[in-house]
């Protein structure tokens, strides 16, 4: 079977964690301008020869491989695992190679053998970031012929950022995955995410000094484009249990050294595990406090859609933007955050860096001010925002010429 390559270049020294946050429909449109036929990329057969031998072990696995059940695994529980995504009109499942998506690979392609799944293809990105990327991809390809499911390469081409390239290859890498979603007609993009990731995840929204919304951490669904969900059906499985399934079946994953890579914060945490665990954290117990964290910020945003109905007015005009009555003051702090994020989002769609501290300070500022019974004007996250005397709150896009001057917030 051969693998399409796709080509793209994501240029970017301080791309945002969240991948929906640079995944917009905007984005996505004008990157699939680039190419004569709308399709916005190239597409060629991976040059075999780049493999100087084979990374993944086992040539004898094959398609019969996953007739029966997998090792550690029930047929049962495989079928709930992934049952959420027998919804999908089609799945792209990105595979690097690395035991945790190689066990997401064995694991979609035995539920396709139980249930009527939608039609599943595998991508793989590579980044150039390390000489071993071409043939590790060619490798995964060549494992996805023998298990007779489509492979698409994609290829992340162009010029890389001096820093932030983690954050750089994250964002390009789910920029090229959501094209070729829209392109195959896929409507979830599946990725191997797994309970020490969510670990993690919750350790560095811990040290950024992040919200509850921050600490719930990744969620099993999620929205990543428009028409896309990005699914982690794994994200309740520890490592371990995937490690374990790919030795089983006679795989050896490919070992990508910049996972451990000190300099990086998650091979920084990597390293500490030990310590980490000796003093409680443990990927358990941090999953569990992701799970109760998503299951406060659910509360509070039905919480904010009910404060929402009673202080957000309706104007005819809608270059008026957003606007909130007095009785948005009367409302929790907490709301009254949330309320004030939407408006901002409302008036400008601009606010992938704007930062918790910034809105406490605006939400502070404009509580004194009304209590004073004065007026008050802030610019933030492209929107300026206006307090009336009467205790009105008006939130209107912030004028391009005004962009990069000093703010008050």
């Amino acid at each position: 079977m051969s693998a399409r390559t796709l080509r793209g270049s994501a240029r970017a020294s301080n791309v945002p964690e969240t991948p929906a946050s640079v995944l917009s429909g905007n984005a996505l449109g004008q990157a699939a301008a680039q190419a004569p036929d709308g399709s916005a990329l190239d597409r060629r057969q991976v040059d075999r020869r780049q493999v100087d031998k084979p990374k993944l072990d086992n040539p004898g696995l094959d398609k019969s491989g996953l007739d029966k059940p997998l090792p550690g695994f029930s047929d049962c529980e495989v079928v709930a695992l992934l049952a959420p995504l027998g919804e999908a009109s089609g799945i792209i499942l990105a595979v690097s190679g690395g035991p945790d998506s190689l066990a997401l690979l064995l694991l979609a392609l035995r539920w396709r053998a139980l249930v009527e799944a939608p039609p599943i293809t595998v991508a793989s990105v590579d980044h150039a970031l390390r000489p071993e990327s071409g043939a590790e991809v060619a490798a995964v390809a060549a494992l996805c012929a023998r298990l007779n499911v489509a492979h698409r390469g994609l290829n992340w081409e162009g010029p890389k950022p001096a820093t932030g390239i983690h954050e750089a290859a994250r964002a390009a890498r789910y920029r090229l995955l959501a094209i070729a979603a829209r392109q195959d007609g896929a409507t979830h993009l599946v990725t191997a995410h797994h309970a020490d990731d969510q670990a993690e995840t919750v350790l560095l929204r811990l040290a950024r000094g992040s919200g509850v919304g921050g600490l719930a951490a990744m969620r099993p669904t999620s929205p990543l484009a428009p028409g896309l969900i990005l699914a982690r059906p794994l994200l309740g499985l520890p490592k371990a249990r995937l490690v374990a399934l790919v030795k089983a079946m006679g795989l050896s994953a490919i070992d990508d050294p910049s996972n451990r890579d000190l300099r990086f914060a998650r091979g920084a945490l990597r390293g500490q595990a030990g310590a980490q665990e000796a003093l409680g954290l443990t990927a358990a117990r941090l999953a569990l406090l992701a799970r109760r964290a998503a299951r406060a910020e659910d509360a509070l945003e039905q919480s904010t859609n009910t404060a929402a109905a009673r202080c957000v007015l309706k104007d005819a005009d809608a270059a008026v933007g957003s606007r909130l009555s007095p009785d948005f003051f009367l409302e929790p702090e907490e709301l009254r955050l949330r309320l004030l994020r939407r408006g901002i989002a409302g008036a400008s769609a601009d606010v992938r860096h704007l930062r918790l501290e910034r809105l406490e300070t605006l939400t502070e500022a404009l509580s004194e001010a009304r209590a004073r019974g004065a007026p008050l004007k802030r610019t933030l996250g492209g929107a300026v925002i206006r307090l009336s005397r009467t205790g009105h709150i008006h939130m209107t896009r912030e004028s391009p010429r005004r962009r990069g001057k000093i703010r008050k917030v």
